[in-house]
């Protein structure tokens, strides 16, 4: 595939991205989506590590757009957050349900295996509260 097929490539999965959820495709919400999305792959960043990937790739934004841009795809239903302890968060373009393993030597965050995690109960939500989600975080360390 020539440069510019996957050039067009990247672009078209990022408008298509943010056009699903009914964002505006302004030219910082279109490039940090070309970065998150543009590959097909899914991912999981921190607000940092996408600002890094953003000026590596000549994208001129601020760690604050960085920050607000995240902060809007999630509340638009685009990325969601997993908190892995008070300072840190990671934003994954796979937005189902499932669980992660969280590898604390290298502050990384990946997808872990749904099939290999069983419930067998599960408190009742408090009264006039229901059960939104239920985040798995699997941390790792060396031995």
């Amino acid at each position: 595939m020539s440069h510019t097929a996957e050039t067009n490539m990247r672009a078209g999965r990022a408008n298509t991205w943010l056009n699903g959820a009914g964002l505006r495709p302004t030219r910082q919400r279109k490039a940090l989506a070309e970065l998150l999305v543009g590959d097909g792959r899914n991912r999981h960043v921190t607000a940092e590590r996408l600002f890094d990937a953003a000026q590596d790739a000549g994208v001129s934004v601020s760690l604050a757009t960085v920050y607000n841009t995240l902060k809007t795809f999630t509340e638009a239903g685009l990325l969601t957050e997993i908190a892995v302890d008070g300072a840190r968060s990671y934003f994954d373009t796979r937005t189902e349900d499932h669980p992660h393993f969280y590898w604390e030597d290298e502050n990384r965050l990946t997808d872990a295996p749904a099939d290999a995690v069983e419930f067998a109960k599960i408190p009742d939500a408090p009264e006039g509260m229901e059960i939104s989600k239920i985040d798995i975080v699997i941390r790792l360390q060396k031995r």
